[in-house]
């Protein structure tokens, strides 16, 4: 039997009986002798875990690593001075190779250390197109926050609640990043995972925890995604699920000023199933449509999808106008789309070709706008729900697509 056979052998051997320290260090003795430390550090490093005090293990540890061996009539002499080898060194060259049996009071590991806060350089500038949005954001939500000579004189809180609704895959939350950029402050992002819990009780702890942490990171965003899953309206919950929206209420009134500096957005698909009590005056006391991207956003993310892709001969405009309903992320998977048939071909032939205009003509044939069934809902909402006028942004949406 060859070295390479030998080896495997005794690797599958010691995967069967993982617990065999001897069998281990007789696997890891071959690696050593064969100028293969580095693939015997694992093997040995288990056995010293399990026991930490094995002279042959730390020896062969020693070899592993290339450095001395201590004598036999030393090794079993007590640890002092003299022992050259750097166990903190050991555990540094070890910590990526073989994780720690125990993580006891590891920060990094610790789940009580509260979500992540970001800093963003994005900034609405870096959003192709959505004049209207941007335009509606700069007068309603920017202009107050970035001027506070102005809102001291006219007696306006540095305190801001806006919901961004439209269809999935326009772009919420990359404005809401942009948002962010803009104000100069940190950003924190909910989502439903970091809110929901099964224990009760532990999801409105969840929610206070998250505002914490944003009111110590103010200025902050504190964006909510799928917040019509978080605040579902209370009349059609039972049990836990009203007290969750409860709590998002008492923390978004912001008693005594808590939330001075935290910016609330939020965002969702369904803004009709939101509890009215959410978007009351002082807390999300403002809408935003992010509808499908006009003509000028769509030839951006055109351009952005096909910036580090091999292309010739594209022609955005036309794809541009072509894509009329499509959502950003309907333009992502047409790019995907037809990098995709440009690859199969360029594997079949052996050489890279580029992806042509007829690509992306195909792609369009095979990906539709994804929208459609969601403005289906929105047309019968406007119809019979718009009573104060909150959705005429997406009225007159509707009226220029010809859908009322």
């Amino acid at each position: 039997m060859d070295d390479d056979a030998l080896l495997d052998s005794l690797a599958r051997a010691v995967d069967a009986a993982p617990a065999d320290a001897a069998l281990r260090l007789h696997l890891a003795d071959l690696l050593v002798a064969r100028g293969r430390g580095p693939e015997a550090v694992p093997h040995v490093a288990q056995v010293l875990a399990a026991d930490p005090s094995d002279a042959a293990a730390q020896d062969l540890m020693r070899r592993a690593l290339g450095q001395p061996v201590v004598p036999a009539d030393l090794a079993s002499a007590p640890a002092d001075a003299s022992d050259d080898f750097d166990w903190a060194r050991a555990d540094q060259e070890l910590r990526d190779v073989v994780e720690p049996m125990f993580v006891d009071g590891d920060p990094a590991t610790d789940a009580s250390v509260g979500p992540d806060v970001e800093r963003v350089s994005l900034r609405l500038s870096d959003v192709g197109g959505m004049t209207e949005v941007k335009k509606r954001l700069e007068v309603s939500f920017l202009m107050p926050m970035r001027n506070p000579e102005m809102r001291t004189a006219f007696g306006k809180s540095l305190r801001g609640g806006l919901l961004l609704y439209g269809p999935p895959g326009c772009g919420k939350t990359y404005i809401a990043r942009a948002v962010a950029g803009e104000l100069g402050a940190a950003f924190l992002a909910v989502a439903l995972s970091d809110v929901l819990d099964m224990w009760l009780g532990q999801s409105e702890r969840n929610i206070h925890e998250l505002f914490v942490a944003a009111r110590q990171a103010a200025p902050c965003v504190l964006f909510l995604d799928e917040v019509d899953a978080l605040a579902l309206k209370r009349s059609v919950q039972r049990g836990a699920g009203r007290n969750t929206v409860n709590q998002l209420l008492h923390e978004l009134d912001g008693v005594d000023d808590r939330n001075e500096g935290v910016f609330v957005l939020a965002a969702t698909n369904h803004p009709w199933d939101v509890d009215e009590a959410l978007r009351r005056p002082g807390r999300l006391d403002r809408m935003l449509a992010v509808l499908p991207p006009d003509l000028e956003a769509r030839e951006a993310i055109f351009r952005h999808h096909l910036a580090t892709r091999p292309i010739a001969g594209i022609d955005v405009r036309a794809l541009a106008k072509a894509t009329e309903g499509y959502t950003g992320a309907d333009i992502a998977h047409v790019c995907e789309t037809a990098a995709e048939f440009a690859m199969v071909d360029s594997v079949r032939s052996g050489s890279v070709r580029m992806i042509s205009q007829a690509d992306l003509q195909r792609a369009l044939s095979e990906v539709s706008s994804s929208a459609g069934p969601w403005l289906e809902t929105a047309r019968t909402v406007v119809e019979f729900a718009n009573s104060s006028g909150q959705y005429d942004e997406l009225r007159t949406y509707l009226r220029q697509r010809r859908m009322l």
